[in-house]
């Protein structure tokens, strides 16, 4: 009875050709080390190529463990210690499941005497993998309609972190990477035992609360911050979300070290690019099954914010920072070198990427907190306008509010002069800083939108925000670009060079407009973004001023912020204009709710509804 090939030894030199039923070869094959993915899992295979029929195939051996492979009837022989080198590298591995770190370090490393090659779909980038990749289901529990490019990245980003166990999700501002987190958090729920961790700036917390119970209303969450925070982890494992801020989490490292994490989210994680800040270290100290650090703009300064923020999400893929730099330095050529690894697992798409998927505009609304010294100041300017003006003044004690909103060293000089709106002081307060939550928003899009070379339309109702805005640039080294305004003195013959000056400039640029001055008449189709950084009364004007830049002749996709604090008269605003785009064209009198909005314009306590959430 002859011997099969299942019953074979792994080493063929042991075989007894007597009976052997497979012709065995003399000649001896080069071995190689063969990296691919199968069934969502990375394996290494020893092996040879064959060439036959003038086409030349990988042929594995039946393991590792064997110096020989088969094709057809022949048993082709490889050097016998070639599973000796490969055994000394591997050790304790499994073949079949090779973790995506490993992997990389086979490529750089090698193997002595072995060659190895790299299946040609094994390394494809994030953006292509992303683009071929769809859910077999809808996402449970999310109230939204993913748009294409949203549900292709939501899947590449399910599927990558089983391999990799942490991305970097990096899409343009406007792409909607919360609403793909949350929906990524409703595929692979977390739990009261193994939550999922928000770290985010301070005023982006309310925007986390706020779209987590816009689209999944059935995720439980709480904000872990403020002098009454607990102090036990266990009273963290009630949510399945917990949020919290940076540098709450380095205050409370001990606590969060004390919680297996299904999620660690970093928002705006340029904020931890510095490796050797208190931030990195600390978020570097999380234990998480699955890291995501979240940002538009991955590097800012160096290659070393890409080492930063990529060994947060998989320690170890690109060596130590020492190694980092040595190997990786600060040129055309280490930038695209890293890419060869880092494309892999940052998705990092652009507007113009999945223009067909968005429609013509984005709108944003970003709600924030002013923080506690500001809201109990904002009470004390509501309660005295109430009690100044009465009922009979409600639009001024509005207007008091909505001026405070945009900065507390913004003052009226005379509240009761029917122009009070153009005679605005600006005087500094040192109880304020210049980067209030609002404007380190702003300054924030602005960053992003300088790298991208993108123009940009500021909205602000009064004029000395235009300079406070510029100062704060400046302040935050906003990368250089072109400043211009246009507001209620710059003549009339003026206003459209300085439109023109704008278009025309090559780079990124910031226009900052009044709306009444600059709302309507104007053509400035070379913005694709627009800010609002006041909210205005009327939506009408609101709407006028977007139309600037979403109107006949665009064609890129516009995305619009609204900056706005929450319960504030600054939402009420916001509600208002949304009411009045959700009519369409249906000619409405915006004045049929004013008496209902500026009752709750008056009511808004920020405070109270602090204490509520708290």
């Amino acid at each position: 009875m002859k011997i099969s090939v299942d019953e074979l030894d792994k080493d063929y030199r042991t075989f007894d050709e007597n009976n052997l039923q497979y012709q065995l070869s003399n000649r001896l094959l080069t071995p190689i080390l063969y990296l691919s993915k199968r069934n969502n899992k990375y394996i290494v295979s020893l092996g040879a190529y064959i060439k036959k029929n003038g086409e030349t195939t990988f042929n594995a051996c039946p393991s590792i463990q064997h110096n020989w492979v088969l094709a057809g009837n022949r048993i082709m022989p490889l050097p016998y210690d070639a599973p000796i080198f490969i055994h000394e590298v591997l050790k304790d591995i499994n073949p079949l499941d090779v973790e995506f770190t490993q992997i990389i370090k086979l490529m750089k490393e090698g193997i002595q005497e072995i060659d190895i090659n790299v299946a040609p779909d094994l390394f494809e980038t994030a953006n292509t993998s992303a683009l071929t990749m769809d859910l077999l289901k809808d996402v449970p529990g999310l109230e939204a309609n993913l748009y294409p490019y949203q549900e292709h990245g939501v899947a590449w980003m399910s599927d990558c972190l089983e391999q990799t166990g942490g991305i970097i999700l990096a899409d343009e501002m406007g792409l909607g990477k919360t609403l793909q987190i949350i929906a990524l958090f409703l595929l692979k729920k977390p739990t009261t035992e193994t939550p999922a961790l928000i770290v985010c700036p301070t005023t982006l917390i309310a925007n986390w609360c706020r779209e987590i119970k816009r689209f999944a209303p059935s995720l439980s969450f709480l904000i872990h911050r403020g002098a009454d925070r607990t102090g036990f982890y266990k009273d963290i494992m009630r949510s399945q979300v917990v949020i919290t801020t940076y540098d709450t989490l380095v205050n409370d490292i001990t606590l969060f070290r004390s919680v297996e994490w299904k999620f660690l989210v970093c928002d705006e994680a340029q904020a931890a690019k510095n490796p050797d800040s208190k931030r990195r270290r600390a978020l570097g100290l999380v234990p998480a099954k699955y890291t995501i650090p979240v940002t538009g703009t991955p590097m800012e300064n160096s290659l070393l914010d890409i080492w930063s923020l990529t060994d947060l999400a998989i320690p170890g893929l690109l060596d130590t920072k020492d190694n980092f730099i040595s190997a990786y330095p600060d040129s055309e050529e280490g930038a695209q070198k890293l890419a060869e690894i880092t494309d892999i697992v940052i998705l990092k798409r652009q507007v113009k990427d999945v223009a067909n998927d968005l429609p013509a505009r984005t709108d944003i609304d970003l709600p924030l907190e002013l923080g506690t010294a500001a809201e109990e100041e904002y009470e004390r300017i509501r309660e005295e306008t109430i009690e100044k003006h009465g009922v009979a003044g409600q639009l001024v004690a509005v207007g008091q509010l909505a001026i405070y909103c945009a900065h507390p060293w913004l003052r009226i000089k005379n509240p009761t002069s029917p122009t009070w709106e153009n005679q605005i002081d600006l005087k500094k307060d040192p109880r304020y800083k210049l980067l209030t939550p609002k404007m380190e928003i702003c300054i924030r899009l602005l960053k992003e939108a300088a790298l991208t070379g993108k123009k940009v339309l500021i909205f602000a109702a009064y004029n000395n925000c235009g300079e406070l805005i510029k100062k704060a640039a400046a302040q935050e080294k906003v990368p250089n670009i072109y400043w211009n305004s246009i507001n209620g003195a710059t003549p009339q013959e003026e206003r459209q060079s300085i439109v023109d000056e704008f278009s025309e400039y090559n780079g990124s640029a910031v226009l900052i407009l009044n709306p009444k001055a600059a709302g309507t008449g104007l053509n400035i189709t070379a913005a694709t973004i627009v800010i609002h950084y006041t909210q205005n009364w009327n939506p009408a004007l609101e709407m006028q001023a977007s139309a600037r830049a979403h109107r006949r002749g665009q064609d890129q996709p516009v995305t619009i912020y609204r900056l706005f604090y929450q319960n504030t008269v600054e939402e009420v605003m916001v509600e208002r204009s949304k009411w009045k785009r959700d009519l369409g064209e249906i000619a409405v009198p915006i004045s049929t709710r004013d008496k209902l909005d500026l009752k709750k314009a008056l009511s808004n306590i920020p405070l109270m509804e602090r204490s509520t959430n708290e």
